[in-house]
């Protein structure tokens, strides 16, 4: 479901804990779901990509809007690089799959576009290891670890 390309929301925590949030604009899944990249406008995450560089935490929200299957990472070794050309293809697949999954729920594909709009010069992105995955779906295991891949 995370690779598919679904709602991703990344949040952190600056050492007093408050907390910081933004929707990404992109995600990418490594094969085995060893790596994890989200992809934020830079000029909207100021705090959140603060709090990364700071701490090292993220807590990545991955939801599929027309069921509300819920997954969310953690981990404590987030970092930040530099978006590069190279990146490019998983920024377009990441919005033709958010197109085709509201388009399940009614909304035109111009939405999508809008809501992930960015500029490639005006992107980060922070790479993650998942130390920790839970069920986030509404219902009896909302909150429940997952085990094996996620």
């Amino acid at each position: 479901m995370m690779a598919r390309g679904v709602s991703v929301i990344v949040s952190s925590c600056g050492p007093d804990l408050t907390p910081s949030l933004m929707r990404a604009v992109g995600s990418q899944v490594g094969p085995q779901g060893e790596q994890v990249t989200v992809f934020l406008n830079r000029g909207q995450s100021v705090q959140l990509l603060r709090d990364v560089a700071r701490t090292g935490r993220v807590a990545v929200v991955f939801s599929e809007p027309h069921s509300h299957r819920t997954v969310q990472l953690k981990s404590n070794s987030a970092r930040l690089r530099e978006v590069t050309p190279d990146d490019v293809p998983a920024l377009q697949r990441y919005l033709l799959a958010m197109q085709g999954e509201l388009g399940r729920i009614g909304f035109a594909p111009d939405f999508a576009a809008a809501m992930l709009a960015h500029r490639l010069d005006d992107l980060s992105a922070v790479t993650f290891a998942p130390e920790q995955a839970f069920d986030q779906t509404p219902g009896p295991r909302a909150g429940q670890p997952l085990r094996g891949p996620a």
